[in-house]
């Protein structure tokens, strides 16, 4: 009764200054206050109010409301965890049948050169004659050299 007393006397205050402000000519900002004010008579109107107001003063209501709030914490915290370990229980069972499939079946070496071909132990992409510190450095030399650097 008294949200429906309250909501009826701010949508007059509302349309009062609603009226003020087209009396100045401002029109347009007349009609969006006018708009503003239809609103709390309007949920009086429907009955929102009343539930509201049923609804703040319930304590099964707020009850309710806290069930709600730690589902949505176990959710949340659900994800998170989900996305930790690296996926779903779904994904990883995929992931553990794949890594599986490749132990059973491990893909195919490297074609054999034969004996009368040379294997060196440095990589091809290598010069002969750095250090493995030396080349470290290379690639970002290579890179200011270009930019003028």
């Amino acid at each position: 009764m008294i949200a429906e007393t309250v909501c009826s006397a701010v949508s007059a205050a509302g349309l009062g200054i609603a009226a003020i402000t087209a009396y100045r000519r401002r029109f347009l900002a007349a009609a969006r206050i006018a708009a503003y004010s239809l609103v709390p008579i309007g949920l009086v109107m429907t009955g929102i109010v009343e539930w509201l107001a049923d609804t703040a003063f319930s304590p099964t209501a707020w009850a309710g409301f806290g069930l709600l709030g730690v589902s949505w914490v176990l959710f949340m915290t659900t994800r998170a965890v989900e996305r930790r370990r690296g996926g779903t229980r779904k994904q990883r069972k995929e992931a553990r049948a794949a890594a599986e499939r490749e132990a059973v079946a491990p893909p195919a070496s490297a074609p054999s050169l034969g004996s009368g071909a040379r294997q060196t132990s440095r990589p091809s992409g290598k010069p002969a004659g750095r250090s493995a510190g030396e080349d470290d450095f290379s690639d970002i030399e290579a890179i200011l050299k270009k930019h003028g650097i």
